[in-house]
């Protein structure tokens, strides 16, 4: 026979997923994908699913596993329409071109999910934006034109109808209009989350600061702002989520990671 010897981490790791699995998700079907210890941020756009770990290593999913995304310690990874971009330590911000990350400016968190713009916020919680004209051109190292926004937000993410963000005091909003460059007002969403995550489709969920997630349900063209959250019960607390094509991402405090389908 074969005996396997695992260590105390890793029998506590499979024990933890074991119970993850066996938790009941409602109208919701959970399975693991390939694991990558300490997984701390995740993000799923255009069928692409990238992730930073606790060492600031940026990963993508190509097939079984998670293959080295560049060579730039980052704390935070997107995917979308306007590419792949990342944030590092620093709150320096990078876009992915040709096998590595380009420096542009200073930002702590950014988002990739929108038409083709690049949204984020810097170390002083102010908001700004990036036009598809400047995301989408092979980028040169240096400044860029980031359209600044009125308001504070800690987390910031848009989708094809609209942007949803949170500030420090876990405060939801949501853009007045489709385009964030034709209108800079917010419009507050009841309810209170760290941080808000908008899917290509223009599905809502958000990570409450206890690690619950929450679905936002009833959004339409005529009620943007949705009109009530669905908690989607995990058993452990929630880090971060990412939605595309229909695949939940779930990254939980613990480090280990779930792909969620209803």
């Amino acid at each position: 026979g074969v005996t396997l010897h695992l260590t105390e981490d890793t029998m506590k790791a499979v024990a933890a997923l074991l119970l993850l699995l066996s938790c009941l998700f409602y109208w919701w079907t959970c399975t693991a994908p390939p694991q990558q210890p300490s997984a701390a941020q995740i993000d799923a756009g255009q069928g692409q699913v990238v992730m930073t770990d606790s060492s600031s290593n940026a990963y993508f999913l190509s097939g079984s596993g998670w293959s080295k995304l560049g060579t730039v310690p980052l704390i935070h990874v997107t995917a979308g329409p306007a590419g792949i971009w990342g944030v590092d330590s620093s709150n320096n911000i990078y876009k992915f071109v040709g096998g590595d990350f380009v420096s542009f400016k200073l930002h702590k968190q950014v988002d990739a999910g929108g038409n083709e713009q690049e949204v984020g916020v810097n170390s002083a919680d102010k908001i700004f934006c990036l036009k598809s004209s400047i995301t989408l051109a092979y980028p040169q190292p240096g400044p860029v034109a980031w359209t600044p926004f009125d308001g504070l937000l800690t987390y910031f993410s848009c989708g094809p109808n609209r942007c949803w963000g949170v500030n420090s005091a876990d405060n939801i909003y949501v853009s007045v209009s489709s385009s964030i460059f034709t209108s800079r007002q917010w419009t507050q969403v009841p309810g209170a989350a760290k941080m808000a995550e908008v899917g290509t489709d223009g599905s809502v969920f958000v990570v409450s600061s206890n690690g619950d997630v929450f679905q936002r349900t009833g959004i339409t063209s005529s009620l943007p702002q949705g009109r009530d959250w669905v908690q989607i019960p995990f058993c452990l607390p929630v880090k971060h989520v990412s939605y595309d094509l229909g695949h939940l991402w779930v990254v939980f405090e613990i480090g280990l990671i779930l792909d969620c389908q209803q």
